[in-house]
């Protein structure tokens, strides 16, 4: 598969064969986790999975308009996560599922799904916020090497890292200066290389990349990063709603706001824009987000 940025295509290749899961039953099906020494499982990797078993079970003119799903232990990569499906309703427009991920006998993932036939109706969306285009944004490997001293080591690990999902910030200012500002950001993404034609597909992809960042927009507002190592971070739950038609493999800007953080969990929102300004997703987070007591005390 030719990768649009020049780069070896391994990574998108990866995760198609991740999201390609291995139907075990009428209502079962296996996934498995890439090897990249994860000491947990990505969350964006289960939604998507999950996505996948759930669109099985339904006819094709049923595509996915709504996910709600819980977090609800951390995934162990080194072991399958067999995935049920609940067909809990086919009504004559829609379809709902409830899908479980298991991994040591117990409930670690839990999603409901809603599917719809197409239809019309009135039509409306909110507007797309002016931003540069992703041409005229520094790549990774640019930021990298304008960067490479001013950034974290771990950010830094992060932009040089193959990934399925190229990124372009549209503003990197909070990795270098770590002041306190709104908690709002955004960033063009788009996969690697070219996708099937097929919509599901499309939708499983972005899935997954929804959740790149999300509950890192809670700290802008407190001069922090995920990768400090006194922030404990996980995803608790995540809700996924899909507008319009779209293709994962062009570019999106991906738009994210925090509006609250308290009680040990932060809160944040998106929004999905294809570049053409048309709003294909939304999206909701709330994580757990604490501080942990620092390692030194003073004598």
């Amino acid at each position: 598969m030719p990768s649009k940025t020049g780069k070896s295509a391994s990574a998108i290749t990866t995760l198609l064969s991740i999201l390609d899961l291995e139907q075990l039953e009428q209502n079962l099906f296996r996934g498995v986790s890439p090897k990249n020494g994860w000491q947990r499982v990505f969350g964006g990797q289960v939604l998507g999975q999950a996505l996948v078993a759930a669109v099985r079970t339904v006819p094709a003119e049923r595509v996915a308009h709504s996910l709600h799903a819980y977090f609800l232990l951390p995934g162990d990569p080194t072991i399958p996560i067999i995935y049920e499906v609940e067909r809990t309703r086919d009504g004559g427009s829609f379809s709902t599922r409830r899908v479980k991920g298991i991994q040591h006998g117990k409930t670690m993932f839990a999603m409901s799904v809603s599917l719809q036939k197409a239809e019309t109706s009135i039509d409306h969306q909110s507007q797309m916020p002016k931003v540069p285009p992703p041409e005229d944004l520094p790549t990774e490997k640019q930021l990298v090497a304008k960067f490479a001293g001013d950034v974290p080591e771990d950010i830094r690990a992060y932009w040089q890292r193959e990934r399925p999902i190229e990124m372009r910030p549209v503003d990197v200012s909070r990795y270098i200066e770590r002041g306190k500002h709104a908690p709002e950001q955004s960033f063009w993404m788009r996969a690697t290389g070219s996708l099937p034609d097929d919509l599901p597909l499309h939708q499983c992809v972005l899935a997954y990349a929804s959740d790149f960042t999300l509950l890192d927009t809670a700290l802008i507002a407190h001069g922090k990063l995920m990768v400090d190592r006194d922030i404990q971070m996980a995803s608790l739950d995540h809700a996924l709603w899909l507008h319009r038609p779209f293709r994962a493999d062009e570019w999106l800007l991906y738009v994210q706001e925090s509006p609250s953080s308290q009680g040990g969990r932060g809160f944040c929102r998106g929004a999905v824009y294809t570049r053409d300004g048309v709003l294909v997703a939304s999206v909701a987070q709330e994580g757990l987000i604490r501080q942990k007591a620092s390692a030194y005390r003073p004598k």
